[in-house]
């Protein structure tokens, strides 16, 4: 499907009114429709999957696009600039999409031709501390900058990822992004802490990646594969908030009766031949929970 195409039918589901939602001391940026609202000019450093399908977008929605990428070919429409200097002069946005190892490189090759009024954002997965790196590289040159955490495969959404942003350049990013189509919920002005709530994010979401693929080698072992994965999308499926707050409050008021029965799990998973990685770590966090348990009844016991 072209990138023009693509583009309106995630405009479709995405679009939303243009008014700010004020809440929590964040300010919400819904999407609208895919349309330019007036010109604007953006530099895309790095073509892989990620910044091509957001180039792509924003060549459809009516942006300038110029772009580098030493090694992949730019989508059509995309201008190719001959370096990094070369395509974030004159660019209103310059976006950042690369990977967090090259980050820095990419970012001192940009701001030879950064300017004031420039906003310079980086798209990349990395550290609160990378960020602040990057944003002491950028903002000397006279731009600002903007700490973007996608919070969503970017293949299948392409510029309609929702997204996170921190930093002195966030407010300038949503004010020329948002109204191309990316919803975007404005952190502040500190580079660093939209970082960290991915981040933050990430233990959970990998943490449960990484539960449910012990789960299922260990049903797999024990001849019941199908079983356990009916189990685990059931849980998922009906998952909710009282889910969460029972299972915050249980751990710590079942800790002594769930380690047993976490002890009694790793055995079994010893004896199927798998390795119970998270299941020792679950456990470890039951202990620590049932000993500051015991410490506050200590406490209340004097």
């Amino acid at each position: 499907m072209p990138a023009r195409e693509r583009a309106e039918t995630r405009a479709q589901a995405t679009g939303a009114a243009r008014r700010p939602d004020r809440g929590g001391g964040r300010l919400r940026v819904p999407a609208t429709k895919l349309r330019a609202v007036a010109p604007l000019t953006v530099a895309v450093l790095g073509l892989g999957e990620a910044g091509s399908a957001i180039a792509g977008d924003l060549v459809a929605a009516g942006a300038t696009v110029r772009a580098f990428d030493p090694v992949a070919d730019a989508p059509e429409g995309v201008e190719v600039a001959d370096d990094a200097r070369g395509a974030v002069a004159g660019a209103d946005l310059v976006l950042s999409v690369n990977a967090a190892a090259v980050a820095v490189e990419v970012a001192e090759s940009a701001a030879r031709g950064l300017c004031a009024g420039q906003v310079y954002a980086d798209l990349n997965t990395g550290g609160p501390a990378l960020k602040r790196a990057l944003a002491a590289v950028v903002e000397p040159a006279g731009a600002a900058f903007a700490d973007v955490a996608l919070m969503a495969p970017v293949p299948r959404r392409g510029l309609a990822t929702p997204a996170l942003v921190s930093g002195s350049g966030a407010s300038g990013f949503a004010a020329r992004i948002a109204p191309l189509g990316m919803p975007i919920e404005v952190l502040g002005d500190e580079a660093g802490a939209a970082a960290a709530r991915k981040l933050l994010r990430s233990v959970f979401m990998k943490g449960l990646a990484a539960a449910c693929i012990e789960s299922v080698r260990a049903a797999r072992a024990a001849g019941c594969e199908e079983w356990m994965h009916a189990e685990i999308a059931e849980v998922l499926t009906g998952a909710d908030g009282a889910l969460l707050d029972r299972l915050l409050t249980g751990s710590a008021r079942h800790a002594q009766r769930r380690i047993h029965e976490l002890r009694d799990a790793r055995e079994l998973l010893a004896e199927l031949g798998v390795e119970a990685r998270v299941s020792a770590a679950a456990e470890g966090w039951l202990r620590e929970l049932e000993a500051a348990s015991e410490s506050e009844e200590a406490l209340r016991g004097r």
